[in-house]
């Protein structure tokens, strides 16, 4: 389904020597310039929006800066904020005033104070800012007290520990993929060949990032070894504990690979390429690997050398200062991918600054807002509890600094050291922590204190518009991919005609009733909704509606209205000469019913027969009430693009991704918001339905939705086989297996099968298959091709498998394939980039933003 694009402008005037945006839409709200007040006060105008939410309009104004609009950043972050979905787009767009409250900011005194006297850490500084203001900057305590108590500065150098993978290593990998050196799936063998042996061969730039590489903490410090290059080849020769892509296992060795992969590729070492490349552009002058001796009266040390924490450059036994504390990274030389990095806090602030920024500080663009966007997305496996960016901490059980009130969506990372980061892009706050907890014994503690540190910071911040809160609330209900097995509930769900059924029907006794179903309307008896509320006596059953397929579920093609044997009441078809029930069809009913199984992708015609059916039943005063049912291939995973405007229509009614996650009650309740249909809309909810199930965890029987979808394999398959179905391929149709495979007569089953396994798409294999179909394209032809054998559903991507099909016949048979005759589900742009030769993992991976951007829009209308 398609709609309007989520940044549409729509005119422009000059006011003075000023542009002005007539107005925009970003993301729903609706933001005009207030002209009269420009005109009034020779200012530039307040930027007024509104956005229509459920059951209550919310308006705000706001008011930009007197200066041209051209040259406001935060206006300008502001109108890409479309892209920049994951940087709450409410907040961007309402400008809002830089303000915390310093009485409660104040509290953190109190706070690090008792940590110290407690022996958590001989000292610390602390910095709280919002977008480009500082609000809170201190320091307490002692840097050091050995050999001589110091006093802590606010300029204090801090060894940061692992902070150097996001700060350092994350932002200059990125700064590299910006570039188009290399790709997130890119294999770290195609860099380091002889990584390839012990079965790492398939780990991806991306498995690194995410610590999902398998590979396990840190290298082996029982023996003596000194250098870079020895660190590099004792990481080459690991062996995984787990398969890549599986599991979440922190490992220093993925960032100490991720170093060696950006000297190879830059030609720089890791500290040179993030001093030019990061932190000189950013005026970070204090930040930097192996800082000089000049420097060491400012540094804070750690703890002495000895043991295992050899070498030491020098007396054995020495507190360590300006040296990095790691030991693995002291071993290489100052200079690793996971640890080294000295700096402080006004330096990190800057950095936080630059994120928050979507990309830039100032004038100096560094990341690019896709960039950025990317990096903090989830990464990790859908079964993954931990959850992480790229290279950055979501929500894991490193997360504990993020504290009680930041909202899931935030980010950050901390060091062994005592330091930590924590940033929230809905309010603009973030959180630098430096302390050097491990002086001078090792044993002090702060995770306590970050914890409380930012539970205050987050309490100042007192003036979030309201709509800030609906997005916080849909983030913590949503953040999480998939829950652990081990927390899934099976067979206790129960569907929308049960819920009513054990109602005894209340909700519509005294109603003339419509009833829009088909075969899938079904008890959990096995007993089908017409013959339940047409055999209820206090119920006054009038018509019936069927969708595509008919009401039975068994037509291909157009269906003819009837009257139902039975019953002999009439059956308004609405895939046949009407789309839509005409006036006539609803004459007389006061409710109209539905309960039908939807399969979760975009282009299924049963949401949009729903959907026109709400238009139409507005037009006549008529309510519309949804027995809802389950999204079979779960309600949680989102995959593809947004569809392109020139395609809307009934395959295509409304933009969102090809898989969309929603149930048919909650796509209901989106339409009717979104597209202010505004019927009188009930939908009864399932019960026991959780959002990462699939349709075998339910317990409820499996009825074919449509002739041709004959199992949950195949509906899983369907949002990317069902993609590119127009072309002219068989997926199946007439033989036993449709959308489990693939064919036509030109194809060579045997290279296009060992072609699609090289590409080592997860969740699935290939094996060619000859079949003869008896029915739609290439009936009665022998066609070959291959089967699609799914092995991990939850890591499997559908519509990027559809991608890579498509991709690989148009390069093998470019005379024989028409790749152009799937634009219409897959949009032509996406048409276009795949006939260039584009990857298609380049391709998917431009699909975050928008599928991102769906899960914000689709955030007020969950109910489960």
């Amino acid at each position: 389904m398609t709609g309007s694009t989520h940044l549409v402008y729509h005119s422009s005037v000059q006011h003075g020597t000023y542009p002005i945006t007539g107005r925009f839409e970003i993301l729903g709200f609706h933001i005009r310039p207030d002209l009269r007040h420009a005109r009034e006060t020779g200012m530039n105008p307040r930027w007024k929006a509104f956005r229509e939410i459920p059951e209550r309009r919310l308006y705000r104004q706001w008011r930009t800066p007197n200066r041209p609009l051209r040259a406001t950043p935060g206006l300008v972050f502001s109108l890409f904020l479309a892209v920049l979905v994951l940087f709450q787009p409410i907040q961007s767009v309402a400008r809002q005033k830089d303000t915390l409250d310093k009485t409660r900011l104040d509290r953190i005194d109190g706070l690090v104070q008792e940590a110290i006297r407690n022996g958590d850490s001989p000292g610390a500084v602390v910095l709280v800012g919002r977008r480009e203001r500082i609000h809170y900057r201190k320091a307490f305590g002692n840097r050091a007290t050995v050999p001589a108590p110091e006093p802590m500065t606010v300029d204090t150098v801090f060894d940061i520990a692992s902070l150097t993978k996001v700060v350092a290593t994350t932002s200059c990998i990125m700064l590299l993929v910006e570039q188009g050196r290399i790709r997130l799936n890119d294999v770290v063998c195609d860099f380091i060949p002889q990584f390839a042996r012990k079965g790492k061969s398939t780990i991806t730039i991306r498995d690194l990032l995410t610590h999902t590489s398998g590979l396990r903490p840190d290298l082996d410090l029982k023996e003596r070894w000194e250098g870079y290059e020895r660190a590099i080849a004792l990481a080459v020769d690991e062996v995984p504990l787990k398969p890549p892509g599986e599991q979440f296992i922190y490992s220093d060795i993925n960032f100490i690979l991720l170093g060696e992969i950006l000297r190879l590729v830059s030609g720089m070492p890791l500290d040179r390429f993030a001093f030019g490349n990061l932190f000189q552009p950013l005026g970070m002058r204090d930040t930097m690997f192996n800082p000089p001796l000049e420097m060491r009266s400012r540094i804070a040390p750690t703890t002495p050398c000895k043991g295992k924490a050899w070498p030491c450059g020098g007396q054995d036994g020495a507190v360590l200062r300006g040296l990095v504390h790691d030991p693995t990274a002291r071993r290489m030389g100052g200079v690793a991918g996971h640890a080294g990095l000295f700096s402080t806090a006004d330096d990190l602030g800057i950095f936080c600054r630059m994120l928050l920024g979507a990309g830039g500080d100032g004038t100096k663009p560094i990341l690019s807002p896709l960039t950025v966007a990317t990096m903090i997305s989830p990464s990790t496996p859908p079964g993954e509890v931990n959850v992480r960016g790229l290279g950055w901490d979501l929500d894991s059980t490193y997360s504990a600094n993020r504290g009680e009130l930041l909202p899931l969506g935030s980010f950050g990372h901390t060091g062994f050291t005592g330091t930590s980061l924590w940033l929230d892009p809905i309010s603009g706050l973030y959180v630098v922590f430096l302390s050097n907890r491990v002086h001078p014994a090792g044993d002090g503690d702060v995770t306590g204190l970050r914890a409380k540190m930012a539970t205050v910071a987050a309490s100042a911040v007192t003036d979030l518009p309201a709509a800030s809160w609906l997005v916080m609330k849909s983030s913590r209900t949503e953040f999480r991919s998939v829950r652990p097995l081990h927390e899934r509930r099976s067979g206790s769900v129960i569907t929308g005609i049960d819920v009513v059924r054990s109602e005894g029907f209340a909700s519509l006794k005294g109603k003339r009733l419509g009833l829009l179903t088909n075969h899938t309307g079904l008890a959990r008896n096995g007993v089908t909704t017409m013959e339940l509320i047409g055999g209820e006596k206090d119920l006054h059953l009038v018509a019936l509606f069927s969708p595509e397929h008919g009401i039975e579920g068994t037509r291909d093609g157009a269906v003819p209205s009837s009257r139902h044997e039975k019953t002999d009441l009439p059956i308004h078809s609405l895939y046949g000469r009407h789309l839509r029930p005409t006036a006539q069809m609803l004459e007389g009913i006061d409710t109209i019913v539905v309960d039908l199984q939807d399969i979760g992708t975009r282009f299924y015609t049963y949401m949009t027969t729903v959907a026109y059916l709400m238009e139409e039943a507005t037009r006549k005063g008529t309510a519309v009430v949804v027995l809802d049912r389950p999204n079979p291939i779960n309600g949680d995973q989102i995959e593809g693009g947004i569809l392109e405007p020139a395609f809307h229509g009934f395959t295509g009614y409304f933009p969102m991704p090809i898989r969309h996650g929603l149930t048919m009650g909650e796509l209901a309740r989106l339409f009717n918001g979104e597209k202010r249909i505004d019927v009188a809309l009930d939908v009864v909810k399932l019960q026991g339905w959780q959002r990462d199930q699939w349709f075998d965890e339910t317990g409820l029987p499996w009825v074919n939705p449509s002739p041709n979808i004959r199992n949950l394999k195949q509906a899983t398959l369907y949002p990317g086989i069902g993609a590119i179905e127009g072309t002219n391929i068989s997926v199946g149709r007439g033989t036993d297996t449709p959308f489990e495979q693939i064919g036509a007569p030109w194809i060579d089953g045997v290279r296009l099968a060992q072609q699609l396994n090289a590409r080592g798409l997860a969740g699935i294999r290939f094996y060619p298959v000859s079949f003869t179909p008896t029915e739609s394209r290439y009936a009665g032809e022998a066609c070959r091709g291959v089967f699609l054998l799914v092995t991990d559903r939850v890591a499997l991507l559908p519509v990027r498998l559809g991608l890579e099909i498509a991709v690989l016949l148009y390069r093998l048979y470019p005379e024989e394939y028409r790749i152009e005759e799937a634009d219409k589900l897959l949009g032509s742009a996406t048409l276009a980039r795949l006939m260039a030769g584009e990857d298609p993992a380049c391709i998917a991976e431009g699909w975050r933003v928008d599928e991102a951007q769906w899960r914000r829009m689709r955030a007020p209308y969950l109910l489960y």
